[in-house]
């Protein structure tokens, strides 16, 4: 059990920094060519959310793959596993899209 928490815990964090990290070089790269930092961060992180996600859980179809096959042999606990990495790393895509939009909520 450890060692399921242990994952969903890096899923989370590897979106969040997705998130967080892409904005944050959006805004430096804006800055460099005279745009809105605030603007390029918001924009950025509305549009890495999905990426994020994909990211965390690997970036290749293994976990839906994983889904349907157990789904079909009747294994529902390694089902359950692979929804909450998903539901883990939206998670942390989300909050980190949060953050980015309560930083720049005064600039907007």
């Amino acid at each position: 059990m450890n060692l399921v928490l242990a994952k969903a815990a890096m899923d989370f964090c590897i979106a969040f920094g997705v998130i967080i990290g892409g904005s944050l070089m959006a805004a430096v790269g804006s800055v460099l060519v005279s745009g809105s930092a605030a603007t390029a961060m918001y924009d950025t992180a509305m549009r890495l959310k999905i990426w994020a996600i994909v990211v965390a859980i690997g970036g290749t179809i293994d976990p839906v793959r994983v889904i349907e096959y157990n789904m079909q042999e009747g294994h529902l606990s390694p089902v359950a596993q692979q929804i909450m990495f998903i539901g883990f790393a939206f998670l942390g895509a989300h909050m980190g899209t949060e953050l980015i939009r309560w930083i720049c909520r005064e600039s907007l």
